[in-house]
């Protein structure tokens, strides 16, 4: 109730400068988010490090090295990516669709100044800020463990916030659709977990079939593995502006997509 008055007392400074209208909802969830932080970012740090430390070292220590670094190394890239995603996913599935069908708190903001392109890119922002959180937690890990080479290593900020941008959007449109929580299920199941496996994050995809490896390299994981993986080697991405591209693209179109499905759900 703190977070939500704050916010709405800052809705009329937002109707000056309409390119921020984002802003005081991002600021809401930041007020709600920073109550429970440190479990929230412990949260999002076990399973990661569970993943990089059993099959890092302990599966890695059985694999030969691959594109000259161990496993471990190899994994790192996929698992910051992979904690990307997850983040983004959750915040954009579970706690809009809380804050938009439960709580309400979607229909209370929009009897402010702000309308529903603002509240939809306040969450857009916010999920994205989320994922990059997560995700500089296991590059923090990553690199104590001495698996980062070079000052490139900070361009990675940049590919997990384009990285965790594509997978809000994405994650935006599923929860206009979705009529509970159950059905969340399904992306998982058909999205994420496959585009897990076939995105590069455990294993090189030119162990893949050659038409799945054309597929996996088309997601958006992939393409923020493509980036993360030689930046944490201390080289420049192959094709970086491409990736680049891919998940600007995504990202717009999704949000677009995403907005008219809210905005027809909500006017029901």
């Amino acid at each position: 109730m703190e977070a939500d008055s704050n916010s709405c007392t800052n809705m009329s400074a937002t109707v000056a400068s309409p390119l921020l209208g984002w802003l005081p909802v991002w600021q809401r969830n930041f007020l709600v988010w920073r109550k429970l932080a440190l479990p929230s970012i412990l949260g999002n740090l076990a399973d990661p490090l569970i993943y990089m430390l059993g099959l890092g070292y302990g599966l890695g220590a059985l694999l030969p090295s691959l594109d000259g670094q161990p496993y471990v190394a190899f994994l790192a890239a996929g698992i910051i990516c992979s904690s990307t995603m997850n983040a983004a996913t959750f915040e954009a599935l579970y706690s809009a669709f809380s804050r938009m069908h439960v709580q309400k708190t979607w229909e209370a903001i929009l009897n402010t100044p702000l309308g529903m392109a603002d509240v939809l890119l306040g969450e857009l922002v916010w999920a994205a800020t989320k994922s990059v959180l997560s995700g500089v937690a296991i590059l923090v890990v990553v690199g104590v463990m001495g698996l980062t080479q070079g000052p490139l290593v900070l361009w990675v900020l940049p590919a997990v916030a384009l990285t965790g941008l594509a997978f809000a959007a994405l994650g935006l449109i599923w929860n206009a659709l979705a009529p509970s929580y159950d059905f969340f299920m399904y992306y998982f199941t058909l999205f994420i977990t496959p585009m897990t496996l076939i995105s590069g994050v455990f294993f090189p995809t030119d162990q893949l079939p050659a038409w799945l490896a054309w597929v996996g390299g088309w997601l958006p994981l992939a393409q923020g593995v493509a980036l993360v993986r030689p930046l944490l080697a201390g080289q420049v991405p192959d094709g970086v502006l491409v990736h680049v591209l891919a998940l600007l693209v995504m990202t717009l179109v999704s949000y677009a997509i995403a907005l008219v499905l809210t905005r027809r759900r909500l006017m029901k």
